[in-house]
């Protein structure tokens, strides 16, 4: 089974990815902010990282930094969500070093078929 860590602030948001991706079997760890997330990152590995970009504690961006700073060690491929779905904004998340960008609002639906494609893309990089 994959592992996945959701970063999300909102809660009702939350809980709704994490009762989606559930029922598509996969295990998810959830954070309700950038320290929790941060701890968390340390404790395990992740096949999917699902930040939010605007988090107390840490933001998603923050986040990345620490592990580029090789602060965190991890494998795992990160989506980053965010309202904030202007172009420059997208390029900017992608280029501090977020694997994939979904803007909010989004269908659970279109989230579980962008996981699905990370995630395959992943599998097929390590074979």
């Amino acid at each position: 089974m994959k592992r996945i860590l959701l970063a999300e602030d909102e809660e009702v948001l939350r809980m709704l990815v994490v009762d989606t991706l559930e029922d598509e079997d996969y295990v998810v760890d959830e954070a309700a902010d950038g320290m929790e997330a941060v701890q968390l990152l340390k404790d395990r590995t992740y096949d999917l990282i699902i930040l939010d970009y605007m988090m107390p504690g840490y933001t998603g961006l923050e986040i990345i930094e620490k592990i580029q700073s090789s602060e965190i060690k991890t494998q795992g491929k990160i989506l980053m969500l965010s309202a904030k779905s202007q172009q420059f904004e997208q390029d900017r998340i992608l280029e501090a070093g977020a694997d994939y960008f979904m803007a909010k609002p989004f269908s659970p639906l279109k989230l579980i078929e962008k996981i699905e494609v990370i995630l395959h893309e992943a599998e097929s990089i390590h074979y």
